[in-house]
């Protein structure tokens, strides 16, 4: 028995996926303890979009270290605060026009989601927030509320209040427009749906299977929202940071949030890292109303800052999108070879999905991945999506050989003739 089965509890997850222990990680590839190299397409589930030990991040982070540069100050004055918060603002705010506040509240994205529905109830004196079937949101209590996968809400032990689910783009037949659902439901007096704080949502659903928010439905949440006086809430955490080739998911869609919350790749290194950005006029805070011991970490701001750097002359956005098209093509044709397996292929940027018609399929194909020295996950509700989130900066040749053993993997189940038994993709 080794010393995690001995030692750590039955909650860990991903070590059963992935069962081999890790020693060393620099881009896009894992090294083990016995020298076995592994292409890394989960990227800390979306926290390394800049792969693993960026130079130009760990340059920096070191110099700050080797410099006795602050670590921990709860929300005091740093110098590594004021950098970041100004390269923030010339990099993300000011070219949006976004006259935005940002907020520190404790390093993980559930905390940022938990600081957003606190202002949003706090601002609006109304206590409902909407959410959307197959969202994703985080585990704390107040973010399990306007989460869908049941297994996660099971978990809470507790009844989860103050939160209303609406069907996401797609979720309902192709002839009904889930926006019209929400809308009826808040015209109607009738409808049992006391006016919401807020209306939280994911641009593209990482967790909840990769599903992907169109433009057009995305604008009309947006138009929807401001006719109802109902604040708009983007979760950005996973797929923002530049995931969609563009720094915040919205980029490109034509709607203005009014308020954000980002984490994840927020920090570009892997250290946790979260803010919340609101319009200005939300502003209501009392000092300390809201806090944390491990908000605004400065190490964080200091990789933060130079993933920052990163955005600054557009020349990764549009190596994202080019890297997406190719995975997209790619993918797509291993559905077409194996229509029998593969509902279809979701995703926008370099986030991608491959919706097998269920969860054991979509199990042996991340099993076979491994076996080839690959890393993917799954997500969906019942697991039926391998989700597919290689670093933006990965080499063209290394991501072609991944989808290669990706696709070796998928030639592999589809040869198994103990997964030609019926089922239904859900989403």
């Amino acid at each position: 028995m080794s010393t995690i089965e001995r030692h750590e509890s039955q909650v860990r997850s991903y070590c059963r996926t992935w069962p081999t222990t890790f020693a060393t990680a620099s881009g896009a590839v894992l090294t083990d303890v016995e020298g076995r190299e592994f292409i890394d397409f989960f990227a800390g589930a979306g926290t390394l979009n800049y792969g693993h030990n960026h130079p130009a991040l760990k340059t920096r982070l070191v110099e700050y270290l080797l410099d006795d540069g602050v670590t921990h100050s709860l929300d005091t004055m740093t110098e590594a605060k004021v950098r970041f918060l100004e390269r923030f603002v010339e990099v993300v705010l000011e070219p949006r026009g976004l006259d935005h506040k940002v907020m520190f509240p404790g390093p993980t994205g559930t905390n940022a989601v938990e600081a957003a529905l606190k202002l949003a109830r706090k601002v609006t004196g109304r206590h409902n927030v909407v959410s959307f079937t197959n969202a994703f949101h985080g585990m704390t209590l107040g973010s399990l509320a306007i989460t869908g996968n049941a297994m996660k809400r099971g978990g809470a032990g507790v009844s989860l209040d103050g939160a209303v689910s609406m069907p996401f783009d797609g979720f309902l037949d192709s002839d009904i427009d889930s926006l019209h659902v929400l809308e009826s439901y808040l015209d109607d007096a009738g409808s049992g749906l006391d006016p919401p704080a807020a209306v939280i949502v994911e641009t593209i659903q990482g967790e909840g299977g990769v599903n992907v928010a169109r433009p057009s439905w995305l604008r009309g949440l947006a138009d929807l929202c401001a006719k109802h006086d109902v604040l708009l809430i983007v979760d950005d955490i996973q797929v923002g940071c530049g995931r969609t080739g563009t720094f915040l998911s919205f980029d490109d869609i034509g709607i203005e949030p009014d308020i954000i919350c980002l984490s994840k790749s927020l920090s570009g290194y892997g250290l946790p890292f979260a803010v919340v950005t609101f319009r200005s006029d939300l502003d209501v805070w009392e000092p300390g109303e809201h806090n944390g011991t491990f908000r605004g970490s400065c190490p964080a701001m200091v990789t933060a800052t130079a993933a920052l750097d990163l955005w600054a002359d557009g020349d990764l956005g549009r190596s994202v999108r080019r890297k997406g098209a190719r995975i997209e093509a790619r993918l797509s044709d291993m559905a077409d070879r194996h229509s029998d397996l593969i509902h279809e292929v979701r995703g926008r940027g370099m986030i991608h999905g491959v919706a097998t018609r269920n969860g054991s399929i979509a199990d042996r194909i991340v099993s076979e991945c491994f076996e080839r020295r690959l890393m993917v996950e799954t997500s969906g509700a019942d697991g039926e999506v391998v989700k597919l989130l290689p670093p933006l900066n990965i080499d063209v040749e290394l991501l072609d050989e991944g989808i290669d053993r990706l696709s070796n993997a998928i030639d592999t189940v589809a040869a198994s003739h103990d997964l030609t038994s019926t089922g239904g993709a859900s989403r």
